[in-house]
């Protein structure tokens, strides 16, 4: 039987919002791709319980509720309680909340983005000396400890960082924005 192809449709219009960044954001959360991946794709099927999640994806219960938590703890996934008439017991029907996945992406996008910046920044304006164990200080640093390495007692040299600063200029957030 051939699997069934899952369409990432949002109920929210946004730059950030696309298959990569959701998964890896829900990835991000729980610290587990693989299953968060499998259970993101029952939630954008239709509103499900955890019951049925597990089920479908062979995932034990209590793993797709934890899943599941660590997603709503984000924001990124909500529930609908529906008690049971007959036997009282309550049934929580899951779904993806796009609105709220849209802003927590962007806010991801922005931080890295900045942080990229200042590292830039910090090794653009700072000179750094190494000694031979790989212990790395800026200038001001290396001074203060007379170019001798408080760790190991080894002798500071002066390290060229332009091969690091051009990594940098080269790093981008995992996040990928929509062009259109």
């Amino acid at each position: 039987m051939a699997k069934k192809e899952i369409i990432y449709e949002f109920d929210y219009d946004s730059k950030f919002l696309n298959e990569h960044n959701v998964k890896r954001l829900a990835s991000d959360l729980t610290n587990d791709a693989d299953t968060s991946s499998k259970i993101l794709d029952c939630l954008f099927t239709a509103e499900v319980t955890d019951e049925q999640i597990a089920e479908v994806t062979g995932i034990k219960l209590n793993f797709v509720r934890k899943i599941l938590y660590k997603l709503f703890d984000a924001g990124v996934a909500n529930y609908t309680r529906v008690k049971d008439p007959e036997t009282q017991w309550f049934t929580y029907y899951w779904k993806f909340d796009s609105r709220k996945a849209a802003r927590l992406i962007e806010k991801e996008y922005n931080k890295h983005n900045e942080e990229i910046k200042e590292s830039l920044k910090y090794e653009e304006n700072n000179m750094f000396f190494v000694c031979p164990n790989g212990c790395r200080y800026a200038f001001d640093e290396a001074t203060d400890y007379q170019f001798i390495c408080p760790r190991c007692d080894e002798k500071l040299e002066y390290e060229d960082n332009e091969s690091i600063i051009n990594d940098i200029k080269q790093h981008k957030s995992p996040y990928i924005v929509n062009e259109e």
